[in-house]
């Protein structure tokens, strides 16, 4: 039986109430990504998340809002830069690592990288800074509706890091349970499937 492939850094999930995030090593994280974060100094971690546009930057809040949000519109990314660890910043209870092999990691590079709207140039669609110190909001290459949030987007992420994530994933919760189990009973796939295309 061939040895399992060994795993080469943690990647960590994160919870934000309804919201999932997918925080990355600095120096994991790639020349293309990493150029995200531009401007930042002495970032740790580098946490993306994935939303709907108007909603993430205009805070509406309200039933019309809420309606909007469940048809195909655009998507935003929040990059968050952390000087500290995740679990400082977001709690140890809302904290999962996972470990991922060389394959995965390249995986989850290319799908952030992908994530991102990029202009003619091949340079990012930056939107807005974020809410939080440190954040900000580029445009999304994908589409949010109410069969792929947030939380779906991050499940694809974990997808992509060779993480064996199962079903479509909508809520928060989901996605935690899942990246639990993972740290008892799971090895991270030695070849990445393939996921939708943000």
């Amino acid at each position: 039986m061939p040895s399992p492939t060994p795993v080469t850094t943690t990647i960590i999930v994160a919870r934000r109430a309804w919201h999932t995030d997918v925080c990355v090593r600095s120096e994991d994280a790639g020349p293309w990504v990493s150029a995200l974060a531009h401007g930042f100094e002495g970032a740790r971690f580098l946490c993306f998340g994935f939303g709907e546009r108007q909603y993430v930057l205009t805070r509406e809040d309200g039933v019309l809002a809420a309606l909007a949000a469940l048809l195909p519109s655009k998507g935003a990314m929040l990059m968050t830069v952390l000087r500290a660890s995740p679990g400082a910043a977001f709690g140890l209870s809302k904290v999962v690592p996972l470990g991922v092999i060389e394959a995965g990691l390249t995986g989850l590079r290319t799908f952030l990288q992908h994530s991102v709207q990029t202009d003619a140039a091949g340079r990012p669609v930056r939107l807005a800074t974020g809410p939080y110190p440190g954040s900000v909001f580029f445009a999304a290459s994908g589409t949010y509706d109410g069969l792929y949030t947030c939380n779906t987007w991050t499940s694809d992420a974990l997808r992509s890091a060779g993480l064996p994530i199962r079903g479509a994933v909508l809520f928060a919760r989901d996605v935690m349970d899942q990246a639990r189990q993972l740290t008892h009973e799971s090895q991270p796939l030695a070849d990445p499937p393939a996921t939708r295309a943000p």
